[in-house]
């Protein structure tokens, strides 16, 4: 009897790890995780190169992780246990204070990181001509620190912004976020959604509010914008990855210039043009964020029919994040035509981009967590 329940479970065990193995063929490979808001990890490329480097069993693991059956399933599994034993960590989220989700923020590595701030480095001396801006902004965990559970460890981001900033500041004009968003942190405004892991459309305006002062600029004030609240429902990444419950939905605002400016919208990856810069098709699905420039998109422009006296300037490349999209809008007040280059997919010359086009002006904008891991950043140096 023993002898035969031990076949049982062996062969169960068995025919369990056959048919995940199996699903993991047959079922159809995503590119992109609605869920996670990220570029899952691409089949990696057998060369002597990657084995030598490691790199072939690196992507590997993470090509598994990334596309393992019903994925999203055993997150939200996992996350209920690790609820009912009052953990306050799951899937690399923090369940902190006042209703705040913080994604986990570990040391980087400085090797690597040199590599992209050296990239940034390279790309300014190629373009000395052209009047070069790079805005950091921090992630929530960054600058709420104080709002994670006990006992729970995050890397200062003040310090890696700090040596990003140290490394750069002799090459080009450089915005730590630290300083623009500290003064309201303590404000009854939300700087970021409490779910998500982007700024809110109110720490939006304060980084445009900084930018456009350093560029000489006149911002426009608050009350120059009819401030709409588009959605009460946005669950964002940090509580998809997470799967924490009982969390209040985060609300997301737009910004509408009261002087109804004219912006088209042109995407180059489906040669498409929109009289709208908002996407409200977008605030009944998972990732409303994308309400704002109808979400990733590895180039686009926005031409807004600018009086002559209102122009602050003809052309802008802006070189970003996905924390952009709910801050260029305000953009628009002042450029007549914005270049936008999303570097994680846009695999074309920046260089080339810029002297077809006759761009003198460039933003560089990332948030610090995007910044420290994103190899794309390379593609600057070229």
């Amino acid at each position: 009897m023993n002898k035969k329940t031990d076949r049982v479970f062996v062969w169960g065990f068995v025919s369990i790890l056959f048919a995940l193995s199996l699903l993991f063929f047959v079922l159809p490979v995503q590119v992109f995780s609605d869920v996670e808001n990220r570029t899952l990890q691409k089949a990696p490329k057998l060369t002597w190169d990657n084995l030598w480097s490691k790199t072939f069993s690196d992507e590997s693991e993470s090509y598994v992780t990334d596309h393992f059956p019903f994925r999203n399933g055993w997150v939200a599994t996992k996350s209920l246990l690790e609820q009912l034993r009052l953990q306050q960590e799951n899937n690399g989220i923090y369940k902190g204070s006042d209703g705040y989700l913080f994604e986990k923020f570990n040391e980087p590595n400085y090797t690597e990181l040199e590599e992209y701030t050296a990239a940034v480095e390279k790309f300014a001396l190629n373009h000395l001509d052209a009047k070069i801006s790079f805005l950091l902004a921090p992630t929530s965990i960054g600058l709420y620190p104080e709002r994670l559970p006990w006992l729970a460890e995050a890397y200062p981001q003040t310090k890696v912004n700090s040596i990003i900033g140290e490394q750069l500041h002799s090459s080009l004009s450089f915005m730590d976020g630290f300083d623009i968003l500290g003064a309201a942190a303590s404000g009854s405004k939300p700087i970021y959604y409490k779910t998500d892991h982007h700024w809110s459309t109110y720490g939006a305006y304060l980084a445009y509010d900084a930018y456009a002062k350093q560029m000489g600029w006149t911002p426009a004030a608050e009350t120059d914008f009819d401030i709409e609240t588009v959605t009460n429902s946005f669950l964002g990444s940090y509580h998809t990855r997470s799967q924490f419950s009982g969390l209040k939905p985060d609300s997301i605002q737009a910004y509408k210039a009261k002087n109804k400016l004219a912006t088209e919208m042109y995407v180059a990856d489906t040669d498409q043009t929109y009289e709208s810069m908002y996407d409200e098709s977008n605030l009944a699905k998972k990732d409303k964020y994308s309400y704002f420039l109808g979400g990733v998109h590895a180039l686009m422009t926005l031409h807004s029919e600018l009086p002559a006296e209102k122009t602050d300037l003809d052309k802008l490349l802006v070189i970003k994040d996905s924390y952009a999209h709910s801050f260029l809008p305000f953009l628009t007040q002042h450029v007549k035509d914005i270049h936008v280059i999303d570097i994680r997919y846009y695999n074309g010359s920046i260089s080339e981009y810029m002297e077809q086009n006759g761009i003198k002006d460039v933003l560089l904008l990332f948030n610090t967590t995007t910044f420290m891991t994103e190899r794309n950043l390379l593609k600057l140096k070229y």
